[in-house]
């Protein structure tokens, strides 16, 4: 293999950038962060409220059952 070499130091420099991003991500507490907000995303996307908001920005949710029955 002609270009091993250049090919382990792109590899082995792509695992220290990387590395070095998750260490970064974990001692800034970034997981924990991520965690609260997909799990209040979540609560809130499940309420009564969110649903009612969804049903109500897609008017042809009703049309698409009417035509099914019609046919």
């Amino acid at each position: 293999m002609k270009f091993l070499d250049w090919y382990l130091k792109i590899a082995i420099g792509a695992a220290l950038v990387g590395g070095s991003m998750e260490l970064f991500m974990i001692k800034t507490g970034f997981y924990d962060k991520v965690t609260v907000l997909e799990s209040e995303k979540r609560a809130w996307e499940s309420s009564p409220e969110a649903q009612a908001i969804r049903e109500g920005l897609n008017p042809w949710r009703n049309r698409d059952g009417e035509t099914r029955r019609n046919s």
